[in-house]
């Protein structure tokens, strides 16, 4: 990547976070219960790096995202420390491409353990495909400003007058078409 003199970069402290230290199978077993349970500071995050188009501008956000990932499993590690690691480790093992189809009886366990001591439920299939208007905590950002146009009189010509045509000199293209 490419950046110029005038760019200021954050410092290392600015950076630093504790972060997320799981597989990627243990990540995908949570991450129904993470989406939901960090679904508003997620909307904030992904408005704010929308809206900024800078992702310098959304670093204590992205902090706020991941800590509450981090506490979503330090939840689910407190209550269901069993029935989470048999789904990791079965969606981890059963496929080279993490699908969940032959784990669907830990799935089923794992869920109603989520149900029973933590009052969380799965999300029914397309839940976060849904449009959802997001109410945000933030100041929309400034409009850009609008470019500046000199004035000046009457630059481009004038269109025609939508005046009828006469008919073609030899008549038209699809002559063979007329009835």
């Amino acid at each position: 990547m490419v950046i110029t003199n005038d760019v200021t970069l954050p410092e290392y402290s600015e950076l630093k976070t504790d972060e997320v230290k799981l597989s990627t199978g243990a990540l995908l077993t949570a991450s129904a219960f993470i989406g939901k349970q960090c679904e508003g500071v997620n909307n904030e995050f992904m408005l704010c790096r929308q809206e900024q188009n800078d992702p310098r501008a959304c670093l204590e956000v992205g902090k706020q995202v991941t800590a509450c990932a981090k506490e979503v499993l330090r939840r689910i590690r407190k209550e269901c420390c069993q029935e989470f690691n048999q789904y990791a480790n079965c969606v981890d093992k059963s496929s080279r491409d993490y699908t969940f189809r032959h784990c669907r009886k830990t799935q089923a366990i794992f869920d109603d353990c989520m149900r029973e001591r933590l009052c969380l439920l799965r999300n029914d299939f397309g839940y976060f495909c849904r449009a959802r208007i997001h109410k945000s905590s933030s100041d929309p950002p400034e409009p850009p400003p609008c470019p500046c146009h000199p004035k000046v009189e009457d630059a481009t010509p004038s269109l025609p007058d939508c005046k009828p045509r006469k008919p073609a000199r030899f008549g038209g293209r699809l002559y063979w078409c007329n009835d």
